[in-house]
């Protein structure tokens, strides 16, 4: 079906009614207010925002593990997750930057903070990504893609960062259009113009579909959205299975009844760093760990919470994973104890490491709970111990994260 882009809308050419008669389910139609925001190439961008030399250049974030990619970058194919080496194959002339985790951070809270003042309800994603429903603006704000126009701007001016809005009735079509808008772009799918944008679409576009579930229906001759639809829910079913078959029958058909939902408390948090192919030390391991730990104990106390389990994650050449956790007695968010439990499992992991070889190791707290209701052991009350945590914090938060550190992770 054809299209005609108008002001970045997209107008369906057949009336929705005749659409409608033509399938099996009939709904009822929904306004087109769901926002997908998305930072384009959010680490590599920033990292081009704030060096005037890497813009419009090639750029990597990350030697052994591509973190993120230039749209310079991936015009030679390059992607996250690739590779160091591969990706520098494919580029010579990238210039490869280490990533920058607290300025990715303070760049996203700014991004949000607008998000907020942009719509009542907003349900991030990731670090670079978020859902906001802003029915019921248009006498307020303005018409939604008023209020997108708005927020790409304000985040261009005030953060320096290149958005992608995609808008639609569904949240998995605001997604879509979002992805086929990029880079810094603006896509409206009109109520009525769902199907008509949606069945032209590559198989890939549709949420789930990777490389084995694309290859299984590229071999059967499907290849787009609409041949997808065109199945019975019983074929899609046989081929992929129940769950994957009735999800893209589902999907293919834009249904998707999910609402953006607004802030959630975590069951869980965790950061990760790659390290490439090159073999590492304990000592070096455990560096990293101590800095993956101090990050997330940060956080932890900043969010009010504190964890009782700990999980170690590793990631090996043969891109096998495994888990170790462990369980404390006691719920926590002293750095030390978290470190000392992570250590642990660390070292019980050494084996395991050296003979499969390690290429990412992470670190996660779970069994969140709020800090305010955790049962205090005997002595009642607070120790001095707690004393150092929140006068590090304080610096930090004052003085930026880098301001004081441990001696070990110096020069990493």
């Amino acid at each position: 079906m054809d299209f005609v882009a108008v002001s970045n809308v997209f107008r369906p050419s057949r009336d929705w009614d005749s659409v409608r008669s033509e399938r099996e389910h009939v709904f009822v139609q929904r306004e087109a207010a769901i926002l997908h925001a998305d930072l384009d190439s959010f680490y590599a961008s920033v990292e081009q925002r704030d060096d005037p030399c890497l813009r419009g250049r090639p750029v990597i974030v990350g030697a052994g593990v591509v973190l993120a990619a230039s749209y310079e970058a991936k015009a030679y194919g390059i992607r996250t997750a690739m590779g160091g080496t591969q990706a520098r194959r494919l580029c010579p002339q990238a210039v490869v930057v280490p990533p920058r985790m607290s300025a990715y951070s303070d760049a996203s809270k700014e991004v949000f903070e607008i998000f907020e003042r942009t719509a009542p309800t907003v349900e991030a994603l990731s670090i670079d990504e978020a859902f906001m429903d802003v029915r019921g603006l248009d006498r307020i704000t303005g018409s939604p893609p008023q209020i997108a126009r708005e927020l790409r701007r304000e985040v261009r001016e005030r953060v320096g960062l290149p958005i992608t809005v995609g808008i639609a009735s569904t949240k998995f079509l605001a997604k879509v259009a979002s992805a086929v808008a990029k880079p810094n772009g603006l896509l409206v799918v009109p109520a009525g113009g769902e199907i008509d944008f949606l069945h032209p679409l590559a198989v890939e576009r549709l949420w789930g579909v990777g490389k084995v579930t694309a290859r299984k229906l590229r071999e059967r001759d499907i290849i787009t959205v609409g041949q997808v639809a065109r199945l019975p829910e019983s074929t899609l079913v046989s081929m992929l299975g129940r769950a994957a078959g009735r999800h893209l029958h589902a999907l293919a058909h834009n249904r998707d009844p999910r609402r953006v939902r607004g802030r959630r408390r975590r069951r869980s948090m965790g950061a990760q760093r790659a390290l490439g192919r090159s073999p590492r030390s304990h000592q070096e391991l455990d560096a990293i760990l101590i800095g993956l730990v101090d990050r997330l104990c940060r956080r932890l106390r900043a969010a009010g919470r504190v964890c009782r389990t700990v999980t170690l994650r590793l990631r090996f050449h043969d891109f096998s994973r495994a888990t170790r956790s462990q369980t404390m007695l006691e719920a926590t968010a002293h750095t030390p104890a978290i470190l000392a439990t992570a250590r642990g499992l660390l070292a019980a992991s050494l084996p395991l490491i050296a003979a499969n070889g390690i290429t990412l190791l992470g670190v996660s707290l779970g069994n969140l709970c709020s800090g305010s209701a955790i049962q205090l052991a005997l002595p009642l009350g607070r120790t001095s111990r707690y004393r150092l945590d929140a006068a590090l914090d304080e610096i930090r938060d004052r003085f930026g994260s880098a301001a004081v550190t441990r001696a070990v992770l110096l020069g990493r």
